[in-house]
C-alpha cells in the first residue's frame, strides 16, 4: 500500500507556503496524505517559533506524534534556531529548516537532517493549491536584528529571489486560471537589498503584467518603507494591488523601539500610515503591537495607547511579551505577568472602542 503522510504547518504565510511545496513534491512522488495522525506512517510538522505560546503548542503536538512512533519530521523555523532543543526532545526526528525544504525526499528516505543556511529557490517547485489564491514567496530572511525576534536566527539576512523568476512563477499561475495572489516573505520590505533592486521596482513589474488578477502584499517593516513612501503609493493606486497594508509598530514610544532595535521612529510610522490614508481612500491599516516589553513603562505604555487611538488602525494584532531562545531580550529582566496582561487587556479594549 502507499506510504500516508500527515503534514501541518503553523504561523506565517511563508511557512504554509513552504508546507503547500512540501505537499507537492510528495504528490508528485506519489505519496498519499492523510488528515488523521494515526493512520500516517510519516508525519510532517511546520513548527513557528514567533510566540511562546504557539511553540509550546506545537511542542505538545510534536511530543505526541513522536510518541506514536512514527517517522518524524520537523520542519518550519524551530530546527535552524533550536537545534539543541529538537534533538534532545526528539532524537530519532529529521531536522530539515526553511532553506532545505526541496531536500524533502532524502530526509524521509535518508533520515539526515538539513540545517544550515544555503540559497534555495522556493520557485518553480510543484506546489499543492488549496485555495483560489497562491502565495508566491520573493525572498526569505530579513536585514532588521530586532531584540525579540527569534525568526530571525532561524532566516538569517534577506535573501531575495531575481525578479524575473518572480514574475515567471506569477505568469504560470495566471495561465493556470488563479486570480488571486499573496506577495510573502519575512519583511517584504527588504526585498532586493541583496541583488541591487527593491520591492518598488519588483511590483512595477508585477502590476505591469497583461492579465486581470488581484495582488495582497505582506508584511512590510515600517524601516523599509519609509524611503519608498510616495513611490509605493503610487503602485497601491494601481487596481491590481488590495489596499491592505501590513506595517507592524510594535510600540508608540521611541525609547521601547530604539531598545527594540527597530530603526524606526513613531514618527515615521504616523507618516506612513498618514500619507496611505490621504492618497489611498479605502485603505486598511494592519499593525502589530508587543505589550509588556521588559524595559516598558507605565509611560511607554501610554505612549502606545496614545499612538493607537491617535491611528485609529482596521486591523490590530496585540502579543503579550514572551521571551524567546537566543534572543536578546531573553536577556532582559521581564515585566511581572500580571502587569504584561493588565495592559494588553488595556490595550485590547482601547482598539474595541476605536
Amino acid at each position: 500500500s502507499m506510504v500516508k503522510v500527515y503534514i501541518k504547518f503553523y504561523g506565517c504565510q511563508a511557512n504554509l507556503d513552504d508546507g503547500s511545496i512540501i505537499k507537492g513534491i510528495l504528490a508528485k512522488n506519489n505519496y498519499e496524505f492523510t488528515n488523521n495522525v494515526k493512520e500516517a506512517d510519516i508525519a510532517i510538522i511546520g513548527t513557528c517559533v514567533v510566540k511562546p505560546t504557539t511553540a509550546n503548542k506545537i511542542i505538545n503536538q510534536l511530543k505526541t506524534v513522536y510518541s506514536l512512533n512514527k517517522k518524524l519530521i520537523i520542519a518550519g523555523c524551530m530546527p535552524e534556531s533550536e537545534t539543541k532543543l529538537c534533538k534532545k526532545l526528539f532524537p530519532k526526528a529529521s531536522l530539515i529548516n526553511t532553506y532545505n525544504i526541496t531536500n524533502i525526499l532524502d530526509s524521509i528516505n535518508k533520515s539526515v537532517n538539513y540545517l544550515g543556511k544555503r540559497k534555495e529557490l522556493k520557485l518553480g517547485l510543484p506546489k499543492s493549491i488549496e485555495k483560489d489564491a497562491v502565495t508566491i514567496q520573493i525572498g526569505s530572511g530579513c536585514n532588521s536584528n530586532c531584540s525579540f525576534c527569534e525568526t530571525k536566527l532561524a532566516k538569517g539576512n534577506i535573501q531575495s529571489y531575481p525578479e524575473e523568476l518572480i514574475i515567471k512563477e506569477i505568469k504560470y499561475y495566471l495561465d493556470k486560471g488563479i486570480k488571486n495572489f499573496n506577495i510573502s516573505s519575512t519583511n517584504n520590505a527588504d526585498y532586493g537589498k541583496d541583488i541591487n533592486t527593491n520591492l518598488v521596482s519588483l511590483f512595477k513589474k508585477i502590476i505591469s503584467m497583461d492579465y486581470d488578477f488581484k495582488v495582497r502584499i505582506g508584511m512590510m517593516n515600517p524601516s523599509g518603507i519609509v524611503i519608498y513612501i510616495e513611490k509605493l503609493i503610487e503602485i497601491y493606486k494601481d487596481k491590481k494591488i488590495m489596499k491592505f497594508l501590513h506595517i507592524p509598530v510594535q510600540s508608540g514610544s521611541n525609547k521601547v523601539l530604539k531598545e527594540m532595535n527597530r530603526n524606526y521612529k513613531v514618527e515615521d510610522f504616523i507618516k506612513i500610515v498618514n500619507k496611505f490614508r490621504k492618497n489611498i481612500k479605502n485603505i486598511t491599516i494592519s499593525t502589530d503591537v508587543i505589550v509588556g516589553y521588559p524595559t516598558e513603562t507605565e509611560k511607554d505604555f501610554n505612549e502606545t495607547v496614545k499612538l493607537i487611538k491617535k491611528i485609529r488602525p482596521e486591523v490590530l494584532n496585540i502579543s503579550k511579551f514572551g521571551a524567546r531562545p537566543g534572543t536578546l531580550a531573553a536577556k532582559l529582566k521581564p515585566l511581572k505577568s500580571e502587569i504584561v496582561k493588565e495592559r494588553s487587556v488595556k490595550l485590547t479594549k482601547v482598539y474595541k472602542n476605536i
